[in-house]
């Protein structure tokens, strides 16, 4: 059984992993991820890689999501994160699940490519669409990774749905929601495309159906920044990734790396610069990451601000 990091834990294994990294090396970083087979870890291990082809002396450290290395990294504690734009916000302003408590210390180093996500269900089920979802069991809770349900909600609101239509299956994160559609227990899930668990769930039930928005209006995009203010539309071609079935459109959001405001100004710039001229190193370690484009890695940040160094690195790029 996969264990499930804690926060206490995860603190205490980076403090490990920050006096062996200072003891090796001042350029030894580390970034923060989710578990392995989330998205999240996905781009984590190709930042990292990316990063030490040029030089960077870096690791992965994973958590059970965002939710718990955010403040982590707020203090200090380790250089680096994976994590949605919305999210990052959220956590610097205090709002939504962060109950108030703010963490103004985190800094955006660059934009990444969007996430893109749906709800998937067995390819041979008789559910077409996110409507043929009401009643049935489905994943639910939540309680390790908070951005999950105001994303369900985005979903379901495209039908004019809401999660009180479904039976709730609850579950602590995106991975453990995925081994319960897998073991049978829930009809669907929710998770990003490209995701390594999501071709694990392909291969375990035979196939997967990726259910599209319901409707791909603007009063339904509307109602879906109601529970998600940075989401947008995305079409998806047929083939492009295990359960797309057909040309579709879904839910994408932005993504970031992002880093503490007293990170040496060199160390973030070296990171930037790692990913912008790395970038089919980290396409060839995480193939979804071919959709990033180093020219808009100065993207709009919304509340969140660029570290200076990323700053610096985007006006000798020319990205300004």
């Amino acid at each position: 059984m996969r264990q499930i990091i804690t926060s206490a834990a995860f603190a205490a294994a980076m403090a490990v992993a920050a006096t062996l990294g200072s003891a090796a090396s001042a350029q030894t970083v580390g970034i923060a991820t989710s578990n392995p087979g989330s998205l999240f870890h996905n781009i984590g291990s190709a930042v990292a890689n990316a990063a030490n082809q040029a030089g960077l002396n870096t690791t992965i450290q994973p958590a059970t999501s965002p939710n718990q290395f955010i403040p982590f990294i707020n203090s200090g504690g380790i250089e680096f994160g994976v994590a949605n734009l919305q999210e990052v916000n959220y956590a610097v302003t205090g709002e939504a699940w962060w109950n108030g408590v703010k963490n103004p210390n985190l800094r955006v180093v660059a934009m990444l490519m969007p996430l893109v996500e749906a709800i998937f269900v067995r390819a041979d089920s008789d559910i077409m669409s996110i409507a043929d979802l009401k009643g049935r069991p489905m994943v639910d809770g939540y309680t390790a990774q908070n951005t999950i349900l105001p994303q369900l909600d985005a979903f379901y609101s495209t039908a004019g749905m809401t999660r009180a239509d479904m039976k709730p299956v609850n579950v602590p994160s995106v991975v453990a929601g995925a081994n319960a559609f897998i073991a049978g227990e829930a009809d669907g899930f929710i998770f990003a495309h490209g995701a390594g668990k999501v071709r694990e769930a392909d291969a375990a039930v035979g196939g997967l159906r990726a259910l599209p928005v319901a409707d791909a209006s603007d009063a339904a995009l509307a109602a879906a920044r109601k529970h998600w203010p940075t989401a947008f539309f995305k079409k998806l071609p047929k083939g492009a990734m295990p359960g797309v079935l057909e040309d579709n459109i879904y839910i994408a959001f932005p993504q970031v790396i992002f880093t503490h405001a007293n990170v040496p100004d060199d160390v973030v710039y070296a990171m930037a610069k790692a990913m912008h001229e790395n970038a089919k190193v980290m396409a060839d370690t995480f193939k979804p990451f071919a959709a990033f484009k180093p020219s808009e890695m100065k993207g709009d940040p919304g509340v969140a601000e660029f570290h200076p160094g990323a700053l610096r690195f985007f006006k000798d790029a020319g990205l300004e």
